[in-house]
């Protein structure tokens, strides 16, 4: 929506078409143009078809946002292949599928700008969350390579790293006081990360006033990485 709202034309890609075609059409009532596809984006064919689609309709790939995931839990015992294999699929070999798909349009475009979402367990892994924390390590260096690979190319990729922000998957969390409290308790700024504050960040690394930047991993946490707090 933010993307929306700042004139870009957006191609949303989701396992689900009904929930990406919901924010398409909230686009298309902005005023904006949007197309929902039906993606798998740890499938190559699905990939592949989304690529091909987005530019036959629109011409060119200037951004790709990595944003899919899940987070599975549990120590390396406890999670199972099954697991593991959607979770380094989804959360990792999707950059690579997405990358290795548009690299070519964003190239042959004149260049362009590579967002992934990782997270704050990617720098630092937390108690059983071993899928998620290998995954997300992984896609940060990963979009490195794609940094140092394709920077004389004009191509820019940077990594956004939240901490927890207030988003469906919290579940019943955003309205119990003692995860509230619980976070105070470990995060140096009050408060929760908001949706919006990671969008606005989002816009900026697409944006030509980050056009020197390029293989960062920008945390927005709260603090939470800058050291041992007790609140």
């Amino acid at each position: 929506l933010a993307f929306a709202e700042a004139g870009a034309t957006i191609v949303i890609a989701a396992r689900t078409l009904a929930k990406g075609e919901a924010v398409a059409a909230h686009i298309r009532e902005m005023g904006g143009t949007a197309l929902a596809l039906a993606t798998d984006v740890s499938k190559a064919d699905d990939v592949r078809a989304l690529i091909e689609r987005t530019t036959d309709v629109f011409g060119r790939i200037d951004v790709l946002f990595n944003n899919a995931g899940v987070s599975p839990s549990g120590a390396v015992t406890e999670v199972s292949e099954s697991e593991w294999d959607e979770c380094l699929n989804i959360n990792l070999k999707s950059i690579y599928l997405t990358a290795h798909y548009a690299l070519p349009q964003m190239i042959a475009g004149g260049g362009g700008v590579i967002l992934t979402t990782a997270g704050t367990f990617g720098l630092r892994p937390a108690r059983t969350k071993a899928a998620y924390s290998a995954a997300k390590a992984g896609a940060i260096n990963l979009t490195k390579a794609i940094a140092l690979d394709y920077a004389r190319d004009n191509i820019r990729a940077n990594v956004i790293a939240p901490g927890v922000v207030a988003t469906p998957l919290l579940g019943d969390a955003l309205d119990n006081d003692d995860f509230h409290q619980f976070l105070d308790g470990y995060q140096p700024l009050t408060g929760i990360t908001q949706p919006e504050e990671v969008a606005a960040l989002a816009l900026y690394l697409a944006s030509d006033a980050a056009k020197m930047i390029t293989g960062a991993v920008f945390v927005i946490d709260g603090g939470q990485q800058t050291g041992l707090f007790v609140g």
